[in-house]
C-alpha cells in the first residue's frame, strides 16, 4: 500500500496523478481517500441522460472521504463531502483545492500483466 499525500496549495486530481506516477502506480485502486479542502467542484447524472454531467461548485471548507481507481495512470475518484449544517454531497470528483489541511490517498498498485 502506498500513501498519496496531498498538502496544503495543492490541487487533489492533479497531485494524485502526479504521485502515483511518480510511484510507478500506472493501474491501482484508490482504497481510501480522506481529509478536508477548501474548493471543489464534483458532478452526477441527471436523471434523463446518463452520459452528461452536471457539474456543481463549491467554495467552503469540506471533510472529504472517497474511493477511486487509477486506469492507465488516469485518476478516478468518488466523494462523500461534507459541509456545514451536517450537509452532505456526492459524486465524481472533478479537481479540489486543499489549502487548510490535507488529503491523504491510501492505494494498491496492480501488479503489471
Amino acid at each position: 500500500m502506498k500513501l498519496l499525500s496531498v498538502k496544503p496549495g495543492e490541487e487533489v486530481i492533479e497531485t494524485l496523478t502526479r504521485r502515483a506516477a511518480e510511484e510507478g502506480i500506472v493501474n491501482g485502486a484508490i482504497v481510501s481517500l480522506i481529509g478536508a479542502v477548501d474548493e471543489c467542484a464534483i458532478s452526477n447524472m441527471p436523471a434523463t441522460d446518463a452520459s452528461t454531467d452536471i457539474v456543481s461548485e463549491y467554495r467552503q471548507p469540506l471533510e472529504l472521504s472517497g474511493t477511486g481507481e487509477i486506469r492507465d495512470g488516469k485518476v478516478h475518484v468518488h466523494v462523500v463531502l461534507g459541509r456545514e449544517g451536517d450537509a452532505a454531497l456526492a459524486g465524481h470528483l472533478h479537481r479540489a483545492r486543499v489549502e487548510t489541511f490535507f488529503v491523504h490517498a491510501y492505494t494498491l498498485a496492480m501488479p503489471e500483466e
